[in-house]
């Protein structure tokens, strides 16, 4: 391969983790054809890449990253074999589901290591990653118990009103009469 075309690779794969905040590595030795495809239609409907390189290519890549050179250390030793690299799109924990779903049934592909939020995750992590709220999730969460208490604030002044109505209601029965 010409050196203009492995450093446009090189490039290439670099720029795909400058810009991803998760990186996931798998083994997808022994996956067939349609267990491949499957991962790939799972991760387009997510807004997530993945490719396969050389691991030379991809381990000169996150060297030369902004977002993943102070993990080459952790990682370099993943990049032996059949390795897939995953690039997460809005939700760095997705691949993680994605993945989860997939292995319950065939146990591939089989998951190498990540890098989440700047936090190294290894082999035996994949089932903790999995648990992980989204962001949207977490969003959610913390507005509606935002929402819980402006709630119950609001049912109390209605009920204390309802009960003064009650009351000025009954006096002034008991005034006609």
């Amino acid at each position: 391969m010409e050196k203009i075309k492995k450093n446009e690779i090189i490039d290439e794969i670099k720029d795909m983790m400058n810009n991803a905040p998760a990186i996931y590595l798998i083994d997808f030795a022994g996956m067939t054809v349609v267990e491949v495809e499957t991962l790939r239609g799972e991760f387009y409907k997510a807004d997530i890449k993945y490719k396969v390189v050389k691991n030379t290519f991809a381990l000169r890549a996150m060297k030369d990253s902004d977002s993943y050179s102070q993990f080459v250390t952790d990682l370099e030793g993943h990049f032996k074999g059949n390795t897939g690299i995953i690039f997460s799109g809005k939700d760095p924990v997705a691949p993680a589901k994605i993945l989860k779903k997939l292995t319950e049934k065939t146990e591939k592909p089989k998951f190498k290591a990540a890098i989440v939020d700047k936090v190294y995750f290894g082999s035996d992590k994949m089932e903790q990653l999995a648990s992980l709220l989204s962001k949207e999730e977490l969003i959610a969460g913390i507005l509606s118990s935002l929402d819980s208490p402006v709630s119950g604030i609001v049912g109390a002044i209605n009920a204390v009103i309802r009960d003064l109505a009650s009351v000025i209601e009954e006096a002034a029965k008991q005034k006609a009469a």
